[in-house]
């Protein structure tokens, strides 16, 4: 028994060194990247729409994917890579060691402001989030974890997310989805708006998820959300005690769109049994 014991501690030591090893790599090819990106804010930018008028890429976004799957594949070949702007791998399911990659969140804010965007990394091991990194480029602010290591931004450590009542909550919120739209019954978020202390809106999921983890917002919620943009989120909060779901209360599907409610425990059930419970989405 002890020596079948003392063989499972080494082994997780080992696979804590391995993870420890790749988040190296990872927190040293963001701020690289970070580096980049801000020697690009005096240049002009190519901007090309995708889906929709405001879905906005430039050539900054594509060149930063770019450099992180040279980086990922020159490093780790057996790794996966998921990426927002398709220069990755064609992900059919989270086997082995994925990479869920988003080069710029928050596009429109890059183009528009400078500031109010960040680099997103999540790294899942068998569908199961293990390091998660977040980079506020302009502030130089690393958001990052390892699953059961706790979370940190750049050295601070942050204490497990602390229960908070809906009338003292701020949530995270887009101002559509509380207006006539072709997604949601607007009268059903509206009241709660009315009920939380506050709302606000910052242009990226990313960050937004990296502030519920840091204490500034107390919950996030909007219908459609893809995959790179929550994933490194995802396993900061869920380290601090956070609940991830979708907006029916279900697990996350990292290899499609989600609607998104993201709180601080005790808040997320207040909401879903108060005004989400019986919504139709």
């Amino acid at each position: 028994m002890y020596a079948y014991t003392s063989l499972n501690k080494l082994e997780r030591m080992i696979r804590l060194s391995d993870w420890k090893n790749i988040d190296t790599y990872a927190k040293k090819w963001i701020r690289e990247a970070g580096e980049e990106i801000k020697k690009s804010f005096s240049k002009t930018l190519h901007i090309q729409t995708k889906s929709n008028r405001n879905d906005l890429v430039t050539e900054i976004d594509k060149e930063t994917e770019q450099f992180f799957i040279k980086k990922i594949k020159e490093h780790f070949p057996t790794h996966k890579i998921l990426g927002e702007e398709g220069f990755g791998d064609e992900v059919h399911d989270l086997s082995g060691i994925v990479w869920i990659v988003d080069p710029i969140d928050g596009t429109m804010n890059f183009i528009h402001q400078q500031r109010n965007f960040a680099i997103s990394i999540g790294i899942y091991e068998e569908g199961v989030g293990k390091i998660g990194l977040i980079y506020d480029v302009v502030h130089n602010e690393l958001y990052h974890a390892i699953k059961g290591y706790g979370a940190y931004m750049n050295d601070q450590a942050f204490s497990p997310l602390e229960e908070v009542k809906l009338s003292e909550a701020i949530i995270s919120l887009n101002a559509t989805w509380v207006t006539e739209n072709r997604r949601i019954d607007s009268n059903i978020l509206a009241p709660l708006v009315k009920e939380a202390r506050g709302t606000r809106s910052f242009g990226s999921a990313a960050l937004e998820l990296a502030y519920i983890a840091a204490g500034r917002l107390d919950a996030y919620i909007t219908m459609r959300l893809s995959p790179w943009d929550f994933a490194a989120g995802k396993i900061l909060v869920e380290e601090l005690g956070g609940v991830v779901t979708t907006l029916k209360g279900e697990p996350l599907n990292l290899l499609s769109q989600n609607s998104i409610f993201i709180s601080k425990p005790g808040l997320h059930q207040e909401i879903m049994d108060q005004y989400l419970k019986n919504a139709k989405f």
